[in-house]
């Protein structure tokens, strides 16, 4: 509908985050009750329409059917990768080049070709300025009778400046039937006298614990370190260590990076669409899927949101927003009001910074 003929009812009745519109007052509401609109979603630059993911917010821009005005402005001064909007077209080169980092992926190639075991890991008992932040990364060989069975069978950490501060292969507690060659680089030798899976867990559970009770670590101002990865439920469950889910930062399942289906994307695709380069072509590096998913996490905790001294849902303070006994109140609430106490439902990686 064109907007010169809409209606002032309708109006009102639009979502002041993702433009949708509503016959009633109450569905607008309830809409905003259930879709935990926030300044920590994904926001077209040109429209300011928010969305749910960055995948939804790039159809938004140049996908099979975008809005045409923002696709227009986004072809001249839209980034491809982070999909900021740029003040020109010389500005969106200058950053462009920048925010693609296939250029820092030649300099990674170069250090993997040197890379060496590293196995000592250590408590760092002072406090930093903040929680110090280690990206993980495993490779799975197989195990039982079709060789089906993940083992982890090499596995790295590193730190914030993709600095490597442990690298080891690991020797499985069950026999390995299948090395998976072509993809791990695997040999059996290289596990004939590494370091039994046991000491591993050990290692990296002590190491990133860092001195604290399990039962003690929380997000801010304790020593543990929050864990970086994609898939970590599962390189976690293969390598036996227990870490709190307050801790970990995880790629696969992070909603900002997820597909609108909410299928979790690739680590290889989202290098590719985020970052600018390739990863895991023929023989894959531990080390390699690290710094992606630091990297991964770095763009996401860079962004600038707007302060909230309460940023989530479940918080106490804001669980009666849109609590159905404040129905009519909130029914004589313009949509941009309702958009102002409305919060997130997922935990932004800014709130790291």
């Amino acid at each position: 509908m064109d907007s010169r003929y809409e209606s002032s009812d309708t109006l009102r009745n639009k979502c002041a985050a993702c433009f949708r519109q509503f016959n009633k007052m109450e569905h607008l509401v309830e809409h905003m009750r259930i879709s935990y609109h926030s300044v920590h979603e994904p926001m077209c630059g040109i429209c300011k329409k928010h969305c749910r993911s960055f995948e939804s917010l790039r159809e938004h821009l140049i996908g099979p059917l975008p809005k045409l005005e923002c696709k227009n402005i986004f072809n001249v001064r839209g980034c491809r990768f982070c999909l900021t909007i740029l003040d020109s077209a010389s500005a969106r080169m200058i950053h462009q080049d920048r925010c693609q980092q296939s250029n820092l992926h030649a300099g990674l190639l170069a250090r993997m070709a040197n890379l060496g075991m590293r196995d000592n890991l250590t408590i760092d008992n002072g406090y930093n300025r903040g929680p110090q932040v280690v990206a993980l990364g495993c490779k799975m060989v197989g195990g039982g009778s079709d060789g089906s069975l993940d083992l982890c069978g090499r596995v790295c950490l590193i730190d914030e400046n993709e600095n490597i501060i442990f690298h080891t292969y690991v020797k499985p507690p069950i026999p390995v039937t299948n090395y998976r060659y072509e993809t791990t680089g695997i040999r059996p030798e290289y596990l004939r006298d590494a370091m039994p899976l046991r000491i591993v867990q050990s290692k990296i559970q002590t190491f990133l614990c860092n001195g604290e009770p399990m039962w003690k670590i929380r997000p801010k101002g304790g020593k543990a370190r929050i864990l970086v990865g994609h898939g970590l439920d599962h390189d976690l469950d293969r390598m036996q260590v227990e870490y709190p889910a307050v801790m970990i930062r995880d790629t696969a399942k992070y909603p900002p990076l997820m597909k609108t289906s909410k299928l979790s994307n690739s680590l290889k695709y989202l290098t590719q669409a985020y970052l600018g380069y390739d990863i895991q072509t023929g023989i894959q590096d531990p080390y390699e899927d690290c710094v992606a998913t630091m990297r991964l996490y770095m763009r996401m905790r860079s962004q600038r949101h707007r302060v909230e001294d309460y940023p989530l849902a479940s918080d106490p303070q804001n669980r009666n927003h849109f609590a159905s006994w404040r129905q009519s109140e909130l029914e004589r609430m313009n949509p941009e009001d309702m958009l102002a106490i409305s919060r997130s439902d997922y935990y932004c990686w800014c709130l790291d910074s």
